[in-house]
């Protein structure tokens, strides 16, 4: 049975220990107790958050804005009351993105929730990545979808001039000169095809085909337009029911992308946007749903808006391209989408992908 000045010495030992890894770790974190008051900090979170030592012992309320994340005390309240972490991307003062992790603090006697730890690892990089690669994705598939469509009609125009000759008398420099012509004709289709090929099609440019998890996919989307999400005051939940596909990992992301980033495009700004996303297998089918509580689509529009080019609101920013790629990737993949929708209420796009059984998971 160790002595009283023997558990004093070992509690100064954990003291210590407990102070040096605050000093000398290089993630911003800090230590709340049950009473929202902040009682420790380390010293990345000092500079990151423009903390100070009279900080501490101080209601975490008093200080709640210099972390610019206005749940926060919500959020603390939360993982204390239930004993689960909590993970949320937040923006700080300076502009940098990052993770925020709140893990409950629990007394291992009581087993009670006396406080929080929370961790902030930097993810603006990440967010910037996805934001480039996302504006080069769509700038490079709507250059594809440029040529592709804008070399169609002159395409259409030699082969109707070429019929047209033919029907001319047959003379020897003519005959030539058709010659010519249908080779050219044929090289350019030529040209076009292999682009769709390429594209579309399982050519050695095509992205391979991959195992991937729905959610990772839907985090790094809401990753991707996390200052949309911020400033719209957008509230994404999810219902997953089927977790695992087999798919190329871009195109799904620019699926996700495109009817996550339309549906806070697209509601009105008088209310924040409501998005679900629910994911479910239906027979062979890996079903991705999203509803939002935007302005609709009326059953003229409904028509036409896989259409390139066309647009809900005109004046609402947008190249008119994106639900033409949507429909794009899930029609080359064998899949369809299907819309229901009420003006001035809401859409729900459901996607449907045929899949093998074996790719397919339900939690």
């Amino acid at each position: 049975m160790p002595t009283k000045n023997q558990q004093i010495a070992d509690l100064v030992q954990l003291n210590e220990d407990l102070e040096n890894y605050f000093a000398n770790t290089i993630i911003p974190q800090l230590f709340v107790d049950a009473d929202l008051i902040l009682r420790k900090f380390t010293p990345p979170a000092m500079r990151q958050f423009n903390l100070k030592g009279e900080h501490i012992g101080k209601p975490l309320e008093e200080i709640s804005e210099n972390f610019r994340h206005h749940t926060l005390l919500e959020n603390i309240k939360t993982v204390i009351s239930t004993g689960k972490i909590l993970e949320k991307e937040i923006q700080t003062t300076d502009m940098r993105w990052y993770q925020m992790n709140i893990l409950p603090y629990i007394v291992r006697k009581t087993k009670a929730t006396n406080g929080v730890i929370i961790t902030f690892v930097d993810i603006t990089p990440r967010i910037t990545d996805l934001k480039e690669q996302e504006k080069l994705i769509a700038e490079h598939e709507l250059l594809l979808d440029t040529i592709t469509h804008d070399i169609k009609n002159p395409i259409l125009a030699m082969g109707l001039t070429l019929e047209f000759l033919k029907k001319q008398p047959d003379q020897q420099k003519l005959v030539k000169l058709l010659e010519n012509l249908d080779s050219s004709l044929n090289g350019i289709k030529n040209i076009v095809e292999s682009l769709v090929d390429n594209r579309w099609g399982s050519q050695r440019y095509q992205a391979a085909e991959e195992l991937l998890d729905i959610q990772n996919i839907i985090e790094d989307v809401r990753l991707a337009i996390a200052p949309q999400v911020l400033e719209s005051g957008a509230i994404i939940n999810q219902d997953i029911q089927a977790s695992e596909l087999t798919f190329v990992r871009r195109k799904l992301r620019s699926v996700l992308y495109n009817l996550i980033n339309n549906a806070i495009k697209y509601t009105p700004t008088s209310r924040p946007p409501k998005i679900m996303i629910k994911t479910y297998q239906e027979k062979k089918h890996f079903v991705i749903s999203v509803t939002d509580n935007g302005i609709g689509i009326s059953k003229k529009d409904r028509e036409h808006i896989f259409e390139k080019f066309q647009r809900i609101k005109p004046t609402t920013e947008g190249s008119g391209v994106g639900l033409y790629l949507v429909n794009t990737i899930v029609a080359s993949s064998g899949g369809k989408i299907t819309i229901d929708s009420e003006p001035g209420t809401g859409t729900t796009f459901k996607i449907f992908l045929r899949l093998p059984n074996h790719t397919s998971s339900k939690r």
